[in-house]
């Protein structure tokens, strides 16, 4: 009997990797920039579960010795490493498809330009095809400040504002009630199909509510429209084989419902953590529970608030000993990230950098899985846990965390 668990904590790097220079990411560090800015204001950031999983140890490795203003755990009761992404892009599906077992080699089509981001016949067609009479944006944003500053003239005239950013990414937000959830989606469904051309990774849906710039605030209703991932995954693979994948957040949307058994909804940290806990609980043998906690990037990384993201830290580190009560002898957890988005870093966007690799399993303690060439690896390790075919990248690390 075997279950996996998959915690994706949304943008939580441990330190810029030996290609950041491409990205303009050398010296990014989500976690010890986090740690620095705590410590300057004389509280520091206070993680002692997931310092007992190694990842303080595998921080300071990542970070080449630099130190990690973290205290670290006199005890270890896991495997821990770090992770380069060998994909071309520092973007949500590329991160979670690599790990997943399929890095993607290809480059994706991006909007470069600030202003007057998108094809003026892309706009004339998407508005003839969704028969709304003009965009708002049009250009690249913080998803946040744009509702500030367009909200009043979306209610008036009825027009999706569309916007971009450094990512591969058309995302349009909407009124829930002006304009219509149900409007919205169908709207990014036909923008889905006409960016497909324009190679574009995901279109989000961007639902929001409030009566002006000061309370309007997006809801739950987030829905990413995400091309297919190039190659079967493991979670392909898995479900093929007659396991289960159980998808919590927006695992589902990332890998456009492929490789999926179970979709559910959840909103906000707490309520991932509870559904998580309660999947665990409930699934059995060849099954896969794979959560992404999007709160660490969307509402942390990208707006630049270190200090919601460190307590948001702090949080999950004290639910952790609830995580860890859930598995079972049969469970292998795998904490992980997608990417980096580090809250000091000039800008809004995510970071070229290392991700932690932090395992448990009952039984387990003290394991350096050191640095790892890929991301794939944790696809390739999980294949070989699942006993399925095994993947084209990535190496297997199973041997290293076996009881």
């Amino acid at each position: 009997m075997t279950k996996a668990v998959i915690l994706v904590l949304d943008s939580f790097g441990v330190g810029s990797t030996p290609d950041a220079d491409k990205f303009g990411d050398i010296g990014a560090n989500t976690f010890a920039s986090i740690a620095r800015v705590f410590a300057e204001q004389k509280k520091p950031l206070v993680l002692p579960n997931l310092a007992r999983l190694g990842l303080v140890k595998a921080a300071t490795a990542a970070a080449k010795g630099q130190a990690v203003m973290v205290a670290d755990a006199s005890d270890c009761i896991g495997a821990y490493g770090y992770a380069r992404e060998l994909s071309s892009g520092k973007d949500t599906p590329s991160g979670h498809w690599e790990m997943a077992g399929v890095p993607v080699l290809f480059d994706w089509g991006y909007f470069h330009a600030k202003t007057d981001s998108f094809p003026p016949e892309l706009i004339a067609e998407l508005c003839q095809r969704t028969g709304v009479t003009g965009i708002l944006g049009n250009c690249h944003a913080s998803g946040t400040d744009i509702l500030v500053k367009l909200g009043d003239e979306h209610i008036k005239t009825g027009q999706p504002i569309c916007y971009t950013s450094a990512d591969s990414v058309f995302q349009v937000a909407a009124h829930e009630q002006h304009f219509g959830l149900e409007r919205l989606l169908s709207f990014c469904q036909v923008a889905r199909e006409l960016l497909d051309k324009y190679n574009i990774g995901r279109v989000i849906a961007r639902p929001f509510l409030g009566d002006s710039p000061d309370n309007y605030a997006r809801t739950g209703n987030r829905r990413d429209y995400s091309v297919l991932p190039p190659a079967p995954t493991v979670l392909d693979k898995l479900t093929a084989a007659g396991g289960k994948v159980i998808s919590i957040g927006k695992i589902a949307d990332i890998f456009a419902h492929q490789g999926i058994s179970q979709s559910i909804k959840a909103n906000g940290l707490a309520a991932l953590i509870d559904t998580t806990i309660a999947q665990m609980q409930q699934q059995r043998a060849q099954s896969l529970i794979f959560t992404n906690l999007v709160d660490f990037d969307q509402n942390y990384g990208h707006r630049r608030d270190v200090i919601g993201y460190g307590e948001a830290l702090q949080y999950f580190d004290q639910r952790l000993p609830d995580i860890l009560a859930a598995c079972d002898e049969d469970t292998l957890l795998l904490l992980t990230a997608d990417h980096g988005c580090d809250p000091t870093w000039p800008g809004t966007e995510h970071t070229r950098e290392y991700v932690p690799v932090l395992l448990y399993r009952p039984g387990l303690t003290g394991v350096d899985l050191g640095e790892r060439m890929s991301f794939a690896d944790m696809g390739q390790t999980l294949a070989n846990y699942f006993d399925l075919e095994a993947m084209a990248y990535g190496e297997s690390f199973l041997a290293a965390i076996q009881p």
